[in-house]
C-alpha cells in the first residue's frame, strides 16, 4: 500500500520561499516516477514537477527556474524547494505516483498519477 504524506506548505509574501516534503511509504524510494501536482479550487489540477530514477525532472513552464524537484533515497522523501514564490503560485499542493511503478516519467497529466498525498496549501500574498 503506498502512501504519500506532503508537509511544509504555509504563508509567504511574493518573493519568499518554501520547500515542501513528501514522505512515501510503500513506494520504491529513488527507482520510480514521482511528481508534485498543485490546484485552485475550481480549476484543474496541474502537473509542477516529476522526477525519474535517474533523478532527470521535467517543469511546468510556469515554475522553470524558480522550482526545484528532487528526493532522498535513504529517507524515502521526495521535496519540492520554491522560490520567488508568486501570488499565482497559492494553490494546494499534492504528491503523486504512478502504478504500476515507472521508472521514467512520462508526462505531468493527472491521468497518468495513481497514488495521492493529502495535499498541503501554500498561500503567498502580494
Amino acid at each position: 500500500q503506498v502512501r504519500l504524506v506532503e508537509s511544509g506548505g504555509g504563508s509567504v509574501q511574493a518573493g519568499g520561499s518554501l520547500r515542501l516534503s513528501c514522505a512515501a511509504s510503500g513506494y520504491p524510494g529513488g527507482t520510480a516516477c514521482i511528481a508534485w501536482f498543485r490546484q485552485v479550487p475550481g480549476k484543474e489540477r496541474e502537473g509542477v514537477a516529476s522526477i525519474s530514477r535517474d533523478d532527470s525532472s521535467n517543469y511546468a513552464d510556469s515554475v522553470k527556474g524558480r522550482f526545484t524537484i528532487s528526493r532522498d533515497n535513504a529517507k524515502n522523501t521526495l521535496y519540492l524547494q520554491m522560490n520567488s514564490l508568486k501570488p499565482e503560485d497559492t494553490a494546494m499542493y499534492y504528491c503523486a505516483a504512478p502504478y504500476p511503478f515507472i521508472r521514467y516519467c512520462t508526462g505531468l497529466t493527472r491521468g497518468e498519477y495513481n497514488y495521492w498525498g493529502q495535499g498541503t496549501q501554500v498561500t503567498v500574498s502580494s
